[in-house]
């Protein structure tokens, strides 16, 4: 279906590194860290806004801009981002069983 294959999904040496080389740690609190998810969305958001983005390489920079202060966010709390999206998932497939959601998208509490 996706490329995508679930892996390691740890925060990077190499953003842990630079992190530390800046001495940004001491911003990165959990409130802040959650500002700039959602301040990210919005710059990817951004690029929709009024069509359909042609450059992919600003999708691909906003996309790390928010994927990255998610890691940093799990890192803080000390979450395996790989299971907890696992772990929501089988949440979210009860919710949405396949017999009622197929072709869907209407919200759960809807099916």
């Amino acid at each position: 279906m996706y490329p995508y294959q679930m892996g390691n999904l740890d925060l990077p040496p190499a953003l842990r590194q630079f992190v530390a080389e800046r001495n940004w740690q001491q911003f990165h609190t959990p409130e802040n860290l959650a500002k700039s998810i959602s301040i990210e969305a919005a710059e990817l958001l951004e690029l929709f806004q009024w069509s359909q983005p042609t450059n992919l390489d600003e999708i691909k920079d906003e996309l790390a801009d928010v994927l990255t202060y998610c890691l940093l966010l799990a890192d803080k709390y000390e979450l395996d981002a790989e299971k907890i999206i696992l772990e929501k998932l089988e949440k979210t497939r009860a919710k949405y069983p396949v017999e009622k959601s197929f072709g869907s998208s209407e919200k759960y509490d809807r099916l």
